[in-house]
């Protein structure tokens, strides 16, 4: 490939020692050959830091940042982006594995797309257990691994804000630029995905690829398995931050048609606090029901 785009992956690690290096490996292992690795461990617990760092001495061109105190995803990632030089992103969890022609088929879809305004590419990712074994695939696929249900394309704004169609976030790539205009991940928020695709996609187009990108690892100890389990670190912070990140959202939409379709994630946040039994948080839901109804009904767009 003529004329080659350096990818920029940033692989945060918390803990994990079991996963990291096949991580790592994954990732050097491209059939793409231009690839910046950078390595975030965010004061790990376990024996992470050690491993990596004895991996490291056959790989001294990797960037490794240890951070003294543990400062989150959002933050640690941040931390990295401002170092790094591709012109291409992908921001990788060290449980995860790249297939091998990953970055090279979402260079291609970049390089190829009709979209003139492309911001980020993402594919389908087959799910693993904590032992590598086969689970699931993220989109349903058929027998030819083609998903079965196609992806919205272009301005998928209404789709993200709705949640009618879900990003495997795990398999994207995004511009540099993406990041720079939207200064980050916002560190205030304890994840980082929906809020990033909120604002990205009021601004960006977005196109998928149809194929499979990554090997996801399905862990107890993961941020998904956290949204609702109150017994978890940090459920309160994700909660809250669910309703940061809707409340900004409501301030990026423009047309009544955007308003309707957020209501739908606003009741379900609402329907989970009160379950939850948060009832600070279920009234701050509450408020933003009636914010949008309010702006739904005699707000001049």
């Amino acid at each position: 490939m003529q004329n080659k785009s350096l990818v920029t992956v940033i692989c945060l690690c918390y803990n994990h020692e079991k996963f990291v290096i096949e991580s790592l490996c994954s990732v050097i292992s491209q059939d793409y050959g231009i690839v910046e690795l950078i390595i975030v461990d965010d004061c790990s617990t376990d024996n992470s830091e050690n491993i990596i760092k004895e991996w490291l001495v056959n790989y001294p061109q990797v960037t490794f940042i240890v951070n003294e105190t543990n400062l989150g995803n959002t933050k640690s990632f941040n931390k990295a982006l401002k170092l790094a030089q591709g012109n291409y992103i992908i921001d990788l969890a060290a449980d995860d594995v790249l297939l091998p022609n990953c970055v090279s088929l979402q260079i291609k879809t970049f390089k190829e797309s009709a979209y003139k305004n492309l911001g980020i590419v993402y594919g389908n990712a087959e799910l693993i257990t904590e032992k590598g074994e086969f689970d699931s695939y993220y989109f349903p696929v058929d027998d030819n691994r083609k998903t079965i249900i196609k992806k919205q394309t272009g301005d998928i704004y209404l789709n993200v804000l709705s949640g009618r169609d879900s990003i495997c976030s795990v398999s994207s790539m995004a511009k540099k630029a993406v990041y720079d205009s939207l200064n980050g991940y916002d560190e205030k928020l304890s994840y980082e995905d929906l809020d990033f695709w909120i604002r990205a996609s009021r601004i960006y187009e977005f196109d998928f690829i149809d194929e499979i990108l990554i090997k996801k690892r399905i862990s107890e100890n993961s941020l998904t398995s956290s949204f609702y389990d109150n017994k978890k670190l940090g459920f309160k912070k994700i909660n809250l931050s669910t309703y940061l990140i809707l409340k900004k959202a409501i301030q990026l939409n423009r047309t009544k048609e955007e308003d309707l379709a957020i209501q739908k994630r606003v009741h379900h946040e609402i329907v989970h606090t009160f379950q939850i039994r948060d009832y600070g948080l279920f009234l701050k839901n509450i408020s933003l029901r009636f914010r949008l109804f309010w702006r739904a009904y005699f707000k001049k767009y």
